[in-house]
């Protein structure tokens, strides 16, 4: 007698759904800050402002993903770092604007739910969200057969944070000979990648165990370096300094983030030589013998945050910095000028 067609029969396993998020339970509640309501589980997560904190409140929210960075991840089957690097993605967006991460919601993707390897991608995400201080209130975890290949999933996230009214950072109070100062990243970060694979795994035919002496490491160990995520530094330095202008390296390199905190009429005169570009960019650059131009437009060269601050703050700031244990960078200052930046390479 046919029993008739189940929801598993079309690829879809209720039941690993359902283990998947127990094996998540221990990650996500490790998480949890002073202003979460709710568990894990329900239909929508619940985050309490603190209303004698803030006078006007204003959530900033942001919203990434990690690109095909995944794929390196699927070539090393290893998943317990890329969610890391899909907090660090949003987080650093709205740090930007000067905002406190309050907390994350995560989507992740794939065509056979594994609960395991779901498990290890949350473990990931959840010690981004310890990182940057914010929770874990919900996400989603879909299983859609046929979309993706075996093995293959995708994974975002959505940060919201907090910033009072008045110290919110538009940039608009960027005037020409403030200065700008860098903060270092921890490597290629999550943007990039397709040019990697295609100079790595196709034009040189290179595999993620290839040891290589500059990297002291294998190359994909170095390609898998977590996003560095600011939280920590940046809400700490906002509090104490006026902080004029803030980007985030990312996807577009100097070239395209630059320019978006900047006012109309204004640029900026970049100097990379005290800029110390991390070994694989360097490898990058060399092997697929790309022109500067298009590895700072692509890559963010060692530098993850651009902060632009008035000249009268520059030293104050530089030390406090570098008294947090940070390693800034001096990049040169603004200029009134319509136009492109100009990177002047060492």
């Amino acid at each position: 007698m046919n029993e008739g067609l189940t929801y598993k029969d079309s690829g879809v396993d209720k039941e690993a759904g359902y283990e998947s998020v127990q094996l998540m339970r221990e990650h996500v509640k490790k998480t949890f800050t002073k202003g979460v309501l709710s568990d894990i589980g329900g239909f929508g997560g619940l985050f309490q402002l603190d209303k004698d904190v803030y006078e006007e409140p204003v959530l900033v929210a942001g919203t990434d993903g990690v690109g095909t960075k995944l794929m390196i991840a699927f070539m090393m089957d290893k998943h317990d770092t890329i969610g890391e690097d899909a907090v660090a993605m949003c987080v650093n967006d709205v740090i930007c604007q000067g905002a406190k991460p309050l907390f994350f919601l995560d989507y992740i993707a794939t065509g056979k739910l594994e609960p395991s390897k779901a498990a290890d991608i949350v473990k990931g995400i959840a010690n981004g969200c310890i990182k940057a201080k914010a929770a874990l209130i919900g996400g989603e975890t879909a299983e859609m057969p046929g979309l993706y290949g075996k093995g293959e999933y995708d994974v975002a996230g959505f940060c919201v944070g907090v910033v009072d009214k008045k110290k919110i950072i538009t940039g608009e109070k960027i005037i020409a000979g403030d200065m700008l100062i860098g903060l270092p990243s921890s490597g290629l970060h999550s943007n990039g990648y397709s040019l990697v694979r295609k100079l790595f795994f196709d034009i040189l035919d290179w595999k993620t165990d290839k040891y290589l002496d500059e990297l002291g490491c294998a190359l994909g160990e170095a390609l898998m370096v977590p996003t560095r995520i600011y939280a920590d530094t940046i809400v700490d330095l906002v509090a104490r300094f006026d902080i004029k202008g803030m980007s985030h390296i990312t996807g577009g390199g100097f070239y395209e983030n630059i320019p978006r905190m900047l006012p109309a009429g204004l640029s900026a005169d970049i100097i990379t030589q005290f800029i110390n570009i991390p070994p694989i960019q360097k490898i990058i650059q060399r092997e697929g013998n790309i022109n500067l131009d298009e590895m700072y437009s692509t890559f963010n060269m060692g530098i993850g945050i651009v902060l632009t601050v008035g000249k009268d703050d520059y030293s104050e700031i530089l030390k406090y910095l570098t008294d947090k244990g940070e390693n800034p960078v001096f990049l040169g200052e603004i200029i009134q000028r319509d136009g492109d930046i100009k990177i002047c390479h060492r």
